[in-house]
């Protein structure tokens, strides 16, 4: 059965790439006849108010201004453009030599690309360029004049840092790429662009140090993403999956993602890839550990023996995000022996008070408590804020007075919630976790948590990405990579050697010998 459904999935995939190759289209080159160019583009923009062609005569040549509105700096568009070309301009030649010294001589502007093609054309004028079309040419230039407006460099909010930068990523990608160049200034340091959406036509951009990448994760990770068959590409989020092993059935992702550039600069130097889209402040990085979950750049920043404390109390959090309803559910309701004799006479006369049985009533107020925070979450801040506080207060203390849920159960459920917010990045995995974890304990008891938890445990161990482990430097074991995990060693020790991720092919699970 199981083969049956992975052949059924490589040939739906396979089908996949098939009908994207036929959708595929042809470049068709640029007419040498201005009035052929300008019908195409009226053609393919129709009643578009947005498109901007503005005709004028260059050199005797009837000739044509294209824009989009919005997308381009008018007084950079008339400085380096219009006022440059003036209608008693003249130049003897054919119009490919008029072409020619209007680029080479005319034109000021330190971006210029030469176009030679109508989908490249397309592509330039709607990511804000202004072509210039002559008559008689069979290629047009690209002039950037980009000028649309954007969301200033500010402190994400998501990863707050006491000390430290205070400047996250925003939407443009050439500023994303600025303020990585900015922080690493070594030649070593790459960008690489490309597009990905066969409609949105998304600029992706691959930023790794050519001394530090492994070619092979390097590769691999370019393979994959020129596989996306996606249509648009509007959030970060649309290409992890294309990124991350086929078949991955783990909670964990071993992709991560960041808004800060200084968090992306550490990955890089260390030999990871970073990949920023553009329009998303969020950056990707790969290959991602599950210990960096547990890691922030506050840990850098402070004493290494406070770092170490504020790792363990991580660690500490996530066990009690995960586990503790599980084991409260499975010992209540199995083996109540195991509570101390105050605690066990609350919850005795906790239970008995209630109509539903522990699990369920585990399982309703983890439900009412995901729906206020999905409620704070999506409303205004002001209004989200009040309506958490309000909730949280009014509908637990009713509920407890109407005898509906019990007061330990309530304090279970809040101090794993309180928990799962020390480590937000893993927020989602622990939130399905918890849930697995109650239902394990309410069926099996303790026992049920126990091979749950292993399960986890093997699945944990038995990911990889890039032929590097999921678990590394734990499993397996590297003792001098272990100087930051559970402790955090000071900068002396840090820099004694090179940690660059580097790719082990004898690390895949399924595919020990698997090359790219």
């Amino acid at each position: 059965m199981i083969n049956f459904i992975k052949k059924f999935i490589e040939n739906y995939e396979s089908q996949q790439k098939k009908e994207n190759e036929k959708k595929t289209e042809k470049k068709h080159f640029i007419s040498n006849s201005l009035t052929e160019s300008l019908s195409f583009f009226k053609n393919k923009f129709g009643s578009s108010e947005d498109l901007t062609i503005r005709k004028i005569r260059i050199m005797d040549l009837d000739s044509a201004i294209i824009t989009i509105g919005g997308l381009v700096n008018k007084e950079t568009l008339g400085n380096n453009v219009m006022n440059r070309i003036s209608a008693d301009m003249k130049f003897n030649g054919t119009p490919i030599e008029k072409y020619e010294y209007l680029r080479d001589e005319i034109i000021s502007s330190c971006d210029i690309i030469q176009i030679s093609s109508y989908e490249d054309a397309l592509y330039m004028v709607m990511s804000g360029f202004a072509l210039v079309a002559l008559d008689g040419c069979d290629r047009m230039l690209a002039i950037g004049v980009q000028g649309y407006s954007s969301r200033g460099i500010s402190e994400p909010s998501s990863e707050v840092m006491q000390r430290g930068s205070r400047e996250g990523f925003v939407e443009p990608l050439r500023i994303n790429m600025t303020m990585l160049r900015r922080r690493i200034k070594s030649p070593t340091l790459k960008f690489e662009t490309s597009k990905i959406g066969s409609i949105s036509k998304t600029e992706i951009c691959f930023c790794y140090m050519e001394d530090k990448v492994s070619p092979d994760i390097l590769n691999k990770i370019k393979n994959r993403l020129s596989q996306v068959n996606l249509e648009t590409i509007m959030a970060a989020g649309y290409v992890i999956p294309y990124l991350e092993e086929k078949n991955d059935l783990s909670l964990f992702s071993s992709i991560g993602m960041t808004e800060r550039p200084d968090t992306v600069c550490g990955k890089i130097a260390e030999g990871r890839v970073a990949i920023i889209i553009d329009g998303t402040p969020n950056v990707l990085i790969a290959p991602y550990l599950f210990t960096e979950y547990f890691q922030s750049m506050d840990d850098y920043a402070i004493r290494p023996y406070f770092a170490t404390l504020a790792r363990l109390i991580k660690y500490v959090g996530f066990f009690i995000a995960s586990l503790l309803p599980g084991l409260y559910v499975g010992i209540g309701t199995f083996n109540p022996e195991l509570l101390p004799g105050p605690l066990l006479n609350k919850v005795a006369i906790s239970v008995g008070t209630t109509p539903f049985s522990l699990m369920f009533e585990t399982l309703l107020i983890h439900f009412f408590y995901e729906l206020m925070r999905e409620a704070g979450l999506r409303l205004p801040k002001p209004l989200g804020h009040a309506i958490s506080i309000v909730g949280g207060l009014v509908i637990g203390d009713t509920a407890i007075k109407a005898g509906l849920i019990g007061a330990p159960t309530l304090m279970v459920v809040a101090l794993t919630a309180l928990s799962s917010y020390v480590i937000p990045n893993l927020y989602e995995p622990i939130a399905m976790l918890r849930l697995l974890f109650i239902i394990a304990g309410g069926i099996m008891g303790i026992w049920g948590v126990m091979i749950l938890f292993a399960v986890v445990l093997v699945n944990i161990c038995a990911k990889s990405n890039y032929g590097v482990p999921f678990t590394a430097p734990i499993s397996p074991l590297g003792m001098f990579g272990m100087r930051d995990v559970f402790v955090r060693a000071g900068w002396k020790i840090l820099s004694m050697k090179d940690s660059s991720v580097q790719y082990m092919p004898g690390a895949h699970p399924k595919k020990p010998k698997e090359q790219i």
